[in-house]
């Protein structure tokens, strides 16, 4: 025993001493640069390469103060497409406008003809890599950029055919654009897109990571329906299975050619018998015998299977399949959550999450991405707090480390988006009960405004109303909580009232609900009549009811569609055009 503790007191000194070696290192194993591979310095006096590969990222170059001025005279490789391209003098040089996907902003490169054949340059969508030397453009040049690039050698071309390439130079629309998912990316505003994306992405994660609350993975197959809704796609493989029966279904051809073997081996051996053969023969051919009856008997038996799905007691039988029971894509990893929740405190979860909803609106996808926190120990007050508080993070980071893409998008699709994260950063989000909510937007119609959508109590709340509740009467974020309990989930907790849940909706400017959450019901009695009351199946869900049954706990939680942050941060109008690869009603492209 004193050698064991004595081998652990060791093994803790070696990961005491790695930790403070690491973090003793850190900038030089992990810059705290988001692009990891320049220098902390942004300003430095020299070039630095990529941390894993020679090139060097072109926002590391033109990132910078001095727009890239600093760094004349530097020798660089940079890697990257070209957006445009022109042959000048003739054809004994070209200008080439070369983007890496790494910043908005394009670099000037110089190609002369003895470098390169720039005919083979010039094509919009033209990949390449180039050495050369940075240099400060001539005096009175026709440029924005402070430095460009005077080529010494192109390493390598990826040409493009200019007749099939979609992607021109031309401004094309949104619409167009995805019909070519896979092209999408090389224009300037869903790069952009693409790497605000990213940034909300991570400020999540690490808003979470701040506030200690544990990332866990919850499964993307489940047999659950987590809002009870029934909206949900299938996992199976009964189809497949009765398409192989179909497709590998025996002919009547098959089984008389099989019975055939079966007599002709039968045959061999009745006259290996009848000639008094040896021993060993005998028994080979005997053997093969046996071994055409067996794939007759298969061949018979698949020929007696039905095509179709299993039926059993007049439904299909999916203990025939492969969970051996009915399985879907997640609506929301929420309910596992819950789970960690109850035994670790708070987690957040964040993945993909899917709805079979036929929905054609600009707000609506059948997959998208959601980051769901689980607080334990917390009500509903401490849920809104921290819905609250992410959103304003996320605004944050976006207007200190996108600025140039939010000005991209400023300048490109929503003059306004600036402004709206500048008033979710700086402004405390109002609140008001549904109730409150649905008295002012009664009030408004009685004061002539006009909706397309009903207003009275228990009702959904609208877009339309979501955001006039935003726009027009609170001009800012606003929470609105305590919502009918018969347009809620079955797992939100009831209020007194026995007429509300404690539910909430983060609303805000442009996107109307960006975030709904709600304190959950820990209490098992309460649970199970709130799911006896909607049709739910309890034995379905008796590992949820377990949770209330062995250690109930408080907790609460909520969810923040990614899409719908992006579409409230960027001003896009689609959500389609948010995502990278979207699915909607009749398209799953790639």
């Amino acid at each position: 025993m004193d050698n064991d503790l004595a081998s652990s007191c060791r093994s803790c000194t070696r990961l005491i001493e790695h930790v403070d070696k690491l973090v003793a290192t850190r900038t030089c194993v992990r810059p705290t640069d988001e692009l990891a591979a320049i220098s902390l310095d942004k300003d430095g006096a020299s070039v630095q390469k990529s941390r894993f590969s020679s090139r060097t990222r072109i926002r590391s170059i033109l990132g910078r103060a001095d727009g890239g001025a600093g760094l004349a005279g530097q020798k660089v490789e940079i890697s990257g497409w070209v957006k445009t391209g022109r042959e000048q003098g003739k054809g004994t040089f070209a200008f080439l406008e070369v983007n890496d996907g790494s910043c908005a902003a394009n670099l000037q490169v110089k190609v002369d003809a003895c470098v390169s054949d720039v005919s083979k340059l010039v094509g919009t969508g033209t990949c390449l890599t180039v050495d050369g030397c940075l240099k400060i453009p001539p005096e009175g040049k026709a440029t924005k950029q402070k430095i460009e690039l005077s080529a010494d050698k192109v390493i390598d071309v990826g040409t493009v055919d200019p007749a099939t390439y979609p992607i021109p130079k031309t401004k094309l629309t949104l619409e167009h654009l995805r019909d070519y998912t896979h092209f999408r990316a090389r224009t300037t505003t869903m790069a952009a897109v693409t790497r605000i994306r990213r940034k909300i992405t991570l400020e999540a994660h690490l808003f979470c990571d701040e506030h200690d609350i544990c990332h866990i993975h919850t499964p993307i197959i489940t047999t659950s329906d987590c809002e009870g809704a029934g909206e949900m796609f299938q996992v199976t493989t009964l189809i497949n299975q009765s398409d192989k029966l179909e497709r590998d279904r025996p002919t009547e051809a098959d089984i008389e050619a099989a019975k055939l073997i079966v007599k002709e081996k039968g045959e061999a051996v009745a006259q290996l018998k009848a000639a008094k053969a040896s021993k060993q023969e005998i028994t080979a051919s005997v053997a093969q015998l046996t071994e055409a009856k067996e794939t007759l008997a298969k061949v018979e038996e698949r020929s007696r299977l039905k095509p179709g799905l299993p039926i059993k007691d007049g439904k299909i039988d999916y203990s025939q399949d492969f969970f051996a029971r009915q399985a879907f894509l997640t609506v929301s990893g929420q309910l596992h959550a819950e789970t960690y929740a109850c035994s670790m405190g708070d987690v957040y979860t964040f993945g993909p999450t899917f709805r079979a909803e036929k929905s054609h609106t600009s707000r609506h996808l059948a997959e998208f991405w959601m980051v769901e926190v689980e607080l334990a120990f917390a009500g509903l007050e401490e849920a809104m707090n921290c819905a609250e508080a992410l959103v304003k993070d996320i605004c944050n980071s976006l207007l200190e480390k996108c600025d140039d893409d939010m000005k991209l998008m400023a300048k490109n699709v929503d003059k306004a988006c600036i402004d709206r994260l500048l008033l979710v950063a700086s402004t405390g989000f109002g609140r008001v009960t549904y109730t409150e909510a649905i008295t002012l937007l009664e009030k408004a119609v009685a004061q002539g405004k006009k909706f397309e959508n009903q207003v009275e109590w228990g009702i959904d709340l609208a877009s339309e109303h979501e955001r006039y509740l935003t726009e027009v009467l609170f001009q800012k974020p606003l929470i609105v909580y305590n919502y009918p309990k018969e347009i809620k989930a079955f797992y939100m907790r009831l209020n007194d009232d026995g007429k509300t849940v404690a539910a909430f909706d983060v609303l805000v400017p442009k996107v109307g609900e960006l975030i709904g959450g709600s304190q959950r019901e820990e209490r098992m009695d309460v649970l199970m009549e709130r799911m006896e009351e909607m049709g739910l199946p309890i034995k379905q869900y008796e590992w949820y009811i377990d949770l209330r049954r062995h250690g109930t706990v408080k907790h609460s939680g909520f969810g923040l569609g990614l899409e719908r942050m992006l579409l409230f941060a960027t001003g896009m109008d689609n959500i389609r055009d948010v995502i990278p690869f979207p699915r909607y009603p009749g398209r799953a492209d790639l």
